[in-house]
């Protein structure tokens, strides 16, 4: 069988997902916005690392989203048991050097879409080192653009108390989830340039998010950390 199709239902409803909610008591308004079929983008604020297993683990529909190539490509029993578990959880293997390997990444989420799946991504990039709200990148306004599927801003709370910057295992506490109404862009690259138009997108998804989070917004890209963890 394969693995992925087996970890996830059992991370979701066995495993991750009752322990989670035990462990973070998580309050989630605005499901009502996600689809219960086709496709749909879940573009999210990122404050901490759990924020990968938060949306996957509370939105009722299977959720893919990135991970750093670097969880794939791990050495040994160990690398290729952490290379299964991502997988299994939804991740997409993604280089961030930029270049070709991200184009590979797009073309990868694409097809999720396209294939009526669910897509979540944190257009900052990276996780935000103070708490504010930074510049997201363009990704996600091209996705629109190309596969038509609505976007669904989406604020996480929390993440960043339970499990600060260097704290690999997360401390008991309460985060949440807050989605909003889906917003459409098919199109918008008819009459504006498609660079200009993902630029303009992606601008109107933070505002949307920024909205939702309260977070001071920051018109500039999140730092990348010297040492991600």
């Amino acid at each position: 069988m394969d693995p992925e199709r087996l970890i996830y239902p059992m991370m979701k409803h066995v495993l991750l997902g009752p322990a989670m909610r035990v462990a973070f008591l998580p309050s989630v308004s605005g499901l009502r916005h996600v689809p219960r079929r086709g496709p749909v983008i879940l573009a999210a604020n990122h404050l901490a690392f759990l924020d990968s297993f938060v949306l996957p683990l509370m939105v009722p529909r299977r959720v893919r989203f990135l991970g750093k190539n670097e969880y794939f490509t791990g050495p040994g029993m160990r690398g290729r048991a952490t290379a299964t578990f991502f997988r299994g959880v939804g991740a997409i293997a993604v280089d961030r050097s930029g270049g070709r390997a991200a184009l590979d990444a797009l073309e990868t989420s694409a097809r999720v879409l396209e294939e009526g799946g669910a897509f979540a991504i944190h257009p900052e990039g990276t996780r935000s080192p103070d708490g504010r709200l930074y510049r997201g990148r363009t990704g996600v306004g091209r996705l629109a653009m190309r596969t038509g599927a609505p976007v669904l801003p989406v604020a996480i709370e929390g993440t960043d108390r339970v499990q600060p910057r260097g704290r690999v295992v997360p401390r008991p506490g309460r985060i949440g989830v807050r989605i909003g109404a889906p917003m459409e862009f098919r199109g918008r690259d008819t009459a504006t340039p498609r660079g200009r138009a993902a630029r303009e997108i992606t601008d109107e998804i933070m505002r949307a998010i920024q909205k939702l989070s309260g977070q001071e917004y920051v018109d500039a890209y999140a730092p990348r950390p010297e040492n991600p963890s």
